[in-house]
């Protein structure tokens, strides 16, 4: 199913696109940066993301193949437009050495397994906590935000050699972790629809 953009969504790529060159990176990498920039306004994204094209191309087959998509927040979930999420924050408690966020997690995986796509935005435990899983995800999406724990969350999945979409600072966010999915969602499945 087509995609209808908005004249507002077109204008606002045109801008974007006159301020940074994009047209180096290749077509899945640059829909996920383009989309982040769009999403935050923040040109900076371009040169703080990290991600691998070919690693895109099998998160990109295997969501366009059903995979489910996890999210740590439901207001990551309400950014993800043309797909359902799965969320357990809601049923998730702390404890001692767990947080919420954490356990949320791992409701979530006890319910979806293996081969999931991870999108999170919000918690950097939630992130540390997916790292702990044998979760064998199509892809991490971790771009949670904040001052604590954040930027080194992302430098453990970047470590852990899972295919990720991250980013080296500390910024990130509900809204930047769902536009990368959604880079991946609108994106055509194949090259002739381009």
């Amino acid at each position: 199913m087509n995609r209808v953009v908005h004249p507002i969504e077109e204008e606002s790529y045109r801008r974007l696109r006159a301020r940074l060159d994009t047209s180096h990176f290749p077509p899945l990498t640059r829909a996920v940066v383009e989309r982040v920039i769009h999403s935050a306004a923040d040109l900076e994204y371009a040169t703080d993301l990290v991600m691998d094209e070919g690693e895109l191309e099998e998160a990109h087959a295997a969501l366009h193949a059903g995979a489910p998509v996890v999210v740590d927040v439901e207001m990551v979930g309400a950014g993800i437009t043309r797909r359902e999420t799965v969320c357990r924050l809601k049923d998730a408690v702390a404890g001692p050495g767990l947080t919420r966020s954490a356990h949320g997690i791992r409701l979530a995986y006890e319910r979806v397994g293996p081969g999931a796509l991870w999108v999170i935005g919000n918690a950097p435990t939630a992130l540390e906590e997916l790292l702990t899983l044998d979760a064998s995800p199509a892809l991490v999406v971790g771009l949670p935000v904040g001052f604590v724990g954040a930027a080194e969350s992302k430098a453990a999945l970047r470590e852990s050699g899972l295919p990720a979409v991250s980013n080296v600072s500390e910024k990130g966010g509900s809204a930047v972790a769902a536009a990368a999915l959604n880079a991946l969602l609108y994106h055509p499945i194949s090259e002739e629809k381009l």
